[in-house]
């Protein structure tokens, strides 16, 4: 295995693997962004696709298949250690573009987006794990913003660029040249220079705390529903990653059909990906203030902007309302994940954050059905509003259920005492 790290937390201590880390998350962005202009439109004006549900399989499949290994995903990061995860992340990217560029039907599509969720359960689900074992509690807030910042900055410039090479050569297969130079790139960065940090995450540990060393099915339980304030957690993940998709389902289709270029689309949807990196300042925001305030106001501002975007008619407006839902997006989204985080014993935190994140990644799934068959036996618009009303329900559950979770002035006690288990016991037991 690789050198090991300075057994010592904190980012300027690990300035060097850290940046790695976020150029990684960045990479892992540009990746889904390159599909999030261009493979909508293929589907309908290449591949021949007239229904809006079919459109939005590929999309299903993504969801469902990133939901279940991020629960994987972080026991394996427990078991194995980060660095082999993330290696095998970026090693099933590989044929992502090549499916793009050759697939004749769009059933291709939707396998390649099988091994798109694959890639990105294991790489961004190792890539914040990482983060937070070199930052240390004292700076989760932070690493957790800057992962989700440069990792939703990589979406925001993934689908900028593959729109402009797409207007100006065609839906392939240029566009996805681009994305073959950064998934093999990616792959090099992990295999070669990325250092494991599991350890990091055992220096935290008090093996003789109750709660250490919880066994997955207990983890699985507590996080999903034996937790008041970790099930207001993951619901909320759930539905706000209906708004993700609507931005990579419906928002494409509803402007083009609105007679929007598509290099125009590229820039509304860039925008909209492009506000997530305020995240840095909302992660570092709810390490003084807490993460209950960010995550129910921007519950309501993400529910608004996209609700907004239905009741106007050109370019600039769109692209404004875009950022309005991109910033309720920064504010929560980071701040969601830390709750997990700060619930968590460091002896199960990955398995834990792993949990939160199938649940918040199966919304990609539930989102995509829900919002293809509203635009298929509905209308588009139709879509918009039913994803704003979930948004402002799912923000009202987190302001009636979630309790504070920061590890200095939190009020949040797990709901009923962990069960006792033998020292050493591990998560496979």
């Amino acid at each position: 295995m690789s050198e090991q790290l300075t057994l010592e937390q904190g980012i300027r201590e690990h300035l060097g693997q850290f940046s790695l880390h976020v150029l990684l998350v960045f990479a892992t962005g540009l990746t889904i962004g390159s599909e999030r202009t261009v493979v909508p439109v293929l589907g309908e004006e290449v591949l021949g696709v007239e229904s809006f549900f079919v459109i939005g399989s590929f999309v299903v499949s993504f969801g469902f298949v990133k939901a279940l290994l991020n629960l994987y995903a972080g026991k394996w990061g427990e078991e194995y250690g980060r660095k082999p995860v993330l290696v095998l992340g970026w090693l099933t990217a590989l044929p992502i573009p090549i499916i793009l560029i050759y697939a004749p039907s769009w059933g291709w599509i939707t396998v390649g987006n099988i091994f798109l969720g694959i890639n990105q359960a294991l790489t961004w689900s190792m890539a914040i794990n990482a983060k937070i074992d070199l930052a240390g509690p004292d700076q989760r807030g932070l690493a957790v913003g800057i992962d989700e910042a440069f990792g939703y900055t990589g979406v925001a410039a993934g689908a900028w660029i593959t729109g402009v090479i797409a207007g100006q050569t065609g839906l392939r297969p240029e566009p996805f040249y681009f994305l073959t130079i950064v998934v093999v790139l990616a792959f090099l960065i992990s295999v070669f220079l990325i250092k494991e940090t599991v350890q990091l995450a055992q220096l935290e540990a008090d093996e003789d705390h109750h709660d250490a060393n919880l066994p997955f099915e207990e983890v699985l339980k507590r996080a999903t529903y034996g937790d008041r304030t970790l099930f207001a957690a993951a619901q909320a993940g759930h539905i706000e990653n209906f708004v993700d998709t609507l931005f990579w389902i419906a928002v494409p289709l509803y402007l083009t059909s609105q007679g929007l270029a598509i290099e125009a689309v590229g820039v509304v949807v860039g925008v909209h990906s492009a506000m997530y990196f305020l995240q840095i300042g909302t992660g570092g925001l709810a390490d003084r203030i807490g993460r209950r305030p960010p995550v129910v106001v921007g519950m309501f501002i993400a529910g608004a902007g996209v609700l907004g975007m239905v009741f106007v008619e050109s370019y600039l407006p769109w692209a404004v309302l875009a950022g309005v839902s991109g910033l309720g997006m920064a504010l929560l989204y980071p701040n969601l994940m830390t709750v997990p985080s700060d619930a968590a014993h460091p002896t199960w935190r990955s398995a834990g954050m792993g949990v939160y994140r199938m649940w918040r990644d199966s919304g990609y799934g539930t989102g995509a059905i829900l919002i293809g068959l509203t635009m298929q036996f509905v209308n588009t618009e139709a879509a918009f509003y039913t994803t704003a009303v979930l948004m402002f329900l799912s923000g009202t559950v987190v302001y009636l259920w979630m309790e504070e979770t920061h590890p200095e002035f939190g009020t949040h006690e797990p709901s009923s005492p962990a069960p006792e288990t033998p020292h050493g016991t591990s998560l496979e037991d």
